[in-house]
């Protein structure tokens, strides 16, 4: 009877999981078994499960996923900066032309960080409104030091008309030079204030 109970019971296990949690014949027979004490129970053995997820940042969280966290943070970043006016029209040229160009410049600066490093950036909230240039700066979250500063300001060209000029500063050349990303032309008229 005992053996039938078993079996059902990986069955239901197996069904109602999707076969995502693989029976481990040890576990089920210990967990049916009352005469011996179990092993799962005992307070000396630590399952290879346990040990292995006792710290999941250092398996789960990658270099890569860190970079990718970045990206996005700059992405939503960019679009509350542009806010519900400025945004819909600038979009595409942002999304094909500009946004890959700020990924490359997070990405070559990111490139020769290591790990520890790495995970204390962060990217910054609360762009800047009216016709302040702050999109979001990178940061170390301890030092609170800024590292990369990403900015747009909106230019007037005679005859032209208004664009916006997307650009960034390095703390490695104490944030003096313009590291230009790249023009999106609004139109001749006055653009909206940022966050509007």
């Amino acid at each position: 009877m005992k053996n039938w109970w078993q079996k059902s019971l990986v069955i239901t296990v197996a069904l109602a999981t999707f076969g995502v949690i693989s029976p481990n014949h040890a576990i089920w027979e210990n967990f049916l078994d009352e005469k011996e004490p179990s092993k799962v129970a005992s307070a000396d053995y630590v399952s290879p499960y346990e040990a292995e997820w006792a710290d999941p940042s250092k398996y789960w969280v990658t270099d890569e996923m860190i970079v990718e966290s970045m990206h996005q943070s700059a992405e939503e970043q960019s679009y509350v900066k542009f806010g519900s006016r400025i945004g819909p029209v600038i979009r595409p040229d942002f999304d094909t032309v500009i946004f890959p160009k700020i990924q490359q410049a997070i990405d070559e600066y990111t490139a020769f960080l290591d790990s520890q490093h790495l995970r204390r950036l962060s990217v910054s909230e609360n762009p800047s409104g009216n016709h302040s240039e702050k999109i979001f700066h990178i940061y170390d979250s301890e030092s609170g030091e800024d590292l990369l500063r990403f900015h747009v300001r909106t230019e007037k060209k005679p005859l032209e008309g208004y664009s916006f000029n997307f650009h960034y500063h390095a703390a490695a050349d104490n944030f003096e030079s313009h590291h230009s990303v790249g023009d999106i032309f609004w139109s001749k008229n006055t653009p909206p204030k940022w966050l509007s």
